[in-house]
């Protein structure tokens, strides 16, 4: 793309710095900056800091999870609004396996922005912002369980996949039942029932860590990870022992899990570039963005609204 070389020239300068990629490859993802109309921005603006909020907030309580690299409220593309964009762990980079706990980690950070929609503006107050973040949960949910063998406990036997990569449309091979799509079927909503769970009861016992990156949003429009780890280390600097407890709810093989304290996520600072605004040495570039179309298991992600 011809945008970052014809930057330079514009400030007097001479090499491209860091920014400017970033911003190159966010223009190349999602689209040009789009101005917003003056009628009920200020509404719009709050509703959009909320949902993207509750997607940074989740991300950072999930233990292990996804470096958090920059949530912005700034619109983007046709009908674009914000983006949350997690940057992955260099081993799933590398190995690209990605394990139970992980998956369940994902779905509840994509649940993360309309549950939060709901602790702000009440059930009848979730807008349909979220519909593209419910379709990665229900796609990951049935995968986890059809492709993947996740839930095996509840299905008789050991781990079996029941359909291939390519899902469980009209022209894919039929392995199961239809007691077994039946089972499948409710495999998959125990998953996505556990996330819901999970992920409303970690905001709700954090809901001041999820107004203040909200309120941040509005005034600053975007946080990079520095700035999230600022607001959210005063939050989240108690021990894990101290830390508000999930409650117990139904996993995916039916048994009841036992509370357990919820442990924070340590919040990692993506380094500012130095002054001759190349890349941080030593660092790796932000992963970008690239949606889940087949039966592979999930790579980097972004969750917007």
């Amino acid at each position: 793309h011809n945008d970052p070389p014809t930057r330079p020239p514009r400030r007097n300068a001479t090499a491209i710095s860091y920014g400017e990629i970033d911003q190159a490859l966010d223009r190349l993802t999602f689209g040009l900056l789009r101005p917003t109309s003056a009628g009920g921005a200020a509404a719009r603006q709050r509703l959009i800091a909320v949902h993207e909020a509750g997607h940074a907030v989740m991300g950072l309580l999930c233990e292990g999870y996804d470096t958090l690299n920059k949530v912005t409220i700034v619109p983007r593309g046709v009908g674009g609004g914000g983006v949350t964009l997690f940057t992955p762990q260099p081993d799933r980079i590398e190995t690209g396996l990605y394990s139970l706990r992980h998956l369940k980690h994902r779905m509840a950070v994509a649940l993360g922005g309309t549950v939060a929609e709901e602790l702000f503006f009440t059930a009848d107050g979730v807008t349909t912002g979220g519909a593209d973040d419910l379709q990665q949960v229900r796609s990951l949910a049935r995968r986890m369980v059809a492709q993947w063998g996740f839930a095996f406990h509840n299905l008789g036997g050991g781990p079996v996949a029941w359909e291939g990569e390519e899902g469980n449309g009209p022209f894919a091979p039929r392995a199961a039942s239809a007691e077994t799509e039946a089972e499948i079927d409710a495999q998959v909503t125990n998953l996505v029932d556990e996330a819901y769970a999970t992920c409303r009861a970690a905001l709700t016992q954090h809901r001041a860590l999820l107004e203040e990156v909200a309120e941040a949003l509005i005034e600053e429009e975007t946080l990079d990870a520095a700035r999230m780890a600022q607001i959210s280390h005063p939050h989240l600097r108690q021990s894990p022992a101290a830390a508000p407890a999930v409650k117990a709810h139904q996993s995916v093989s039916g048994r009841k899990k036992a509370e357990r304290p919820w442990k924070p996520a340590t919040a990692a600072v993506w380094p500012k570039p130095p002054a001759h605004g190349g890349r941080p040495r030593g660092v790796r570039e932000p992963a970008r963005v690239r949606r889940d179309k087949g039966g592979k298991a999930p790579g980097e992600e972004s969750f917007g609204i």
